[in-house]
């Protein structure tokens, strides 16, 4: 097998000697790479982010940014990579001397002070300004600041920039006006830009990574079969997909894992198929990749996406992911209870269908057997018309909610004929309100059901008192959401 290998600013360089645990952070700062910075190690403040080639939505390849300090480098065996120092052109010397685009702006329009989160600002940016359809968002400009009144989270410049996609960038003393103003400022890509013309280039197959350090392995097979047999083999590896969750452990926990198995560029997980009765979405597809192909078709998912952390953890994470870790505070899990989605798990003596609300068994706990993986999550068709995601947190975007509430009625001739709604927060897995789904059919949707319902809907779960709200708050918010369901939809809905 060829050693593990990655190519970084246009250079191949080898990833041996580094541990098989090393992040792509430490591995460029150990090579004098050191634009790229460490602020938090958990994926919040985007000081890490660097660009990654990846297979395109919209075009061969699609240059996406992610947190460096999530990803094993191991991970990127074979993958181009390129960092802020990548970004300028060099002299014959080697040497930077004409800044890119994205950098020049943040020069001229005051976007830097101490500098530290800037390099991390310039990647995401420069991620933005190569999306090949950021031109065709120029016409939907909100030069208010605030972002349209729809609750898409949306707000694009004159020159279709998404600031959105700076959500994971955090910076501490220039204040945001002028980063703003760099970002909206930026035109589009010329004809000459290397980076540009790379897009019309497909990326780079995923290697077959088998490399190991230090008594510690990390394995990419090739295929499913591949990754079951494996898995069957190794039953104590740890599996990744996009590295958001298990990155953190292994930075802040200081966990290590004799063997690590990625499974996010297995092609039987990175496929999507609407047909007439389900959309099959695969579970190892980046949340970016999925709110883009499905481009709204379905709408829970689409409110969903804004609030799921950040631009740069979208780019990463996956729903194979988020459902794996089993947790109760997933934003994901609500959503996908609320469309009665279920699960394709895969081991090596073949496949079967779980429905989602029989998945979870505990805290952290599934019905998922050692050697199993989630292969993809299927939702049924039609879909509910009526339909509501409300996360409950202190911050909107990018922070882990205190209560997650999603709806999904279908209501017909002023009667609610079905009600699915997914709870998350509330108790020890994620669970469906049943009770209240069961007050809420076969009523007219009036304010008298609304409220009636509201007060089933506040004694479901069991919620508890935490650093993030007390019981009592999580309990409120349950009633609370369905009334806001129900004064959204008064006007749509006669009473």
């Amino acid at each position: 097998m060829v050693a593990a290998r990655i190519t970084v600013n246009g250079k191949e360089t080898p990833i041996s000697p580094a541990p098989a645990h090393t992040t792509v952070l430490d591995f460029l700062r150990e090579r004098g790479l050191t634009g790229t910075k460490e602020g938090c190690a958990e994926g919040e403040c985007g000081a890490c982010s660097v660009l990654v080639a990846r297979p395109g939505v919209d075009r061969p390849t699609d240059w996406v940014a992610v947190n460096a300090c999530l990803v094993p480098v191991a991970a990127l065996d074979g993958q181009e990579v390129v960092t802020s120092e990548g970004l300028a052109t060099a002299d014959a010397s080697g040497t930077p001397a004409v800044l890119h685009p994205v950098q020049e702006e943040m020069a001229v329009r005051g976007g830097s002070q101490c500098g530290f989160c800037t390099p991390g600002f310039i990647c995401s940016m420069a991620s933005e300004y190569y999306r090949p359809d950021r031109c065709a968002h120029a016409d939907r400009a909100d030069r208010s600041g605030s972002g349209p009144a729809d609750g898409s989270g949306s707000e694009h410049g004159p020159n279709g920039f998404d600031l959105h996609a700076l959500s994971g960038n955090l910076c501490r003393c220039t204040g945001y006006r002028p980063i703003r103003d760099a970002a909206y400022a930026v035109g589009m890509p010329a004809e000459d830009d290397p980076l540009a013309q790379r897009r019309e280039q497909s990326p780079p197959e995923p290697a077959a990574t088998a490399y190991a350090q230090d008594d510690s392995a990390f394995l990419r097979p090739c295929t499913l079969a591949d990754a079951v047999r494996l898995l069957r083999e190794r039953p104590e590896a740890v599996v990744v997909a996009g590295s958001t969750d298990w990155g953190v452990e292994v930075n802040i926990r200081s966990r290590r894992a004799n063997c690590v198995v990625a499974v996010d560029r297995l092609p039987e997980l990175r496929a999507l198929h609407v047909g007439s009765d389900h959309i099959e979405i695969g579970a190892a597809q980046t949340l970016t990749e999925i709110e883009r192909r499905l481009d709204g078709a379905v709408p829970l998912l689409a409110e969903l996406f804004p609030q799921f952390a950040s631009r740069l953890i979208r780019n990463s994470a996956t729903l194979g992911g988020n459902l794996g870790t089993g947790s109760p505070i997933g934003d994901s899990p609500p959503v996908l209870l609320a469309l009665e989605a279920s699960l394709v798990l895969a081991d090596a003596d073949g496949e079967r269908e779980v429905p989602l609300c029989d998945y979870f068994t505990g805290y952290r706990q599934s019905v998922r057997r050692p050697g199993e993986l989630i292969r993809a999550v299927r939702v049924p068709l039609p879909l509910s018309p009526v339909t509501a995601f409300h996360k409950i947190a202190k911050r909107r975007f990018d922070d882990i909610s205190s209560v997650a509430v999603a709806f999904a009625l279908d209501i017909e001739d002023g009667t609610v004929r079905k009600a699915r709604i997914g709870l998350g927060g509330v108790a020890a897995t994620p669970i469906r309100a049943l009770a209240t789904e069961a007050a809420l059919e076969g009523e007219p949707w009036t304010e008298r059901t609304a409220e009636a319902a509201a007060r089933v809907l506040r004694a479901e779960g069991t919620p508890m008192d935490d650093h993030r709200a007390s019981a009592g708050y999580r309990t409120a918010m349950l009633g609370q959401s369905l009334l806001k369901l129900y004064a959204r939809t008064t006007e749509a809905v006669p009473s």
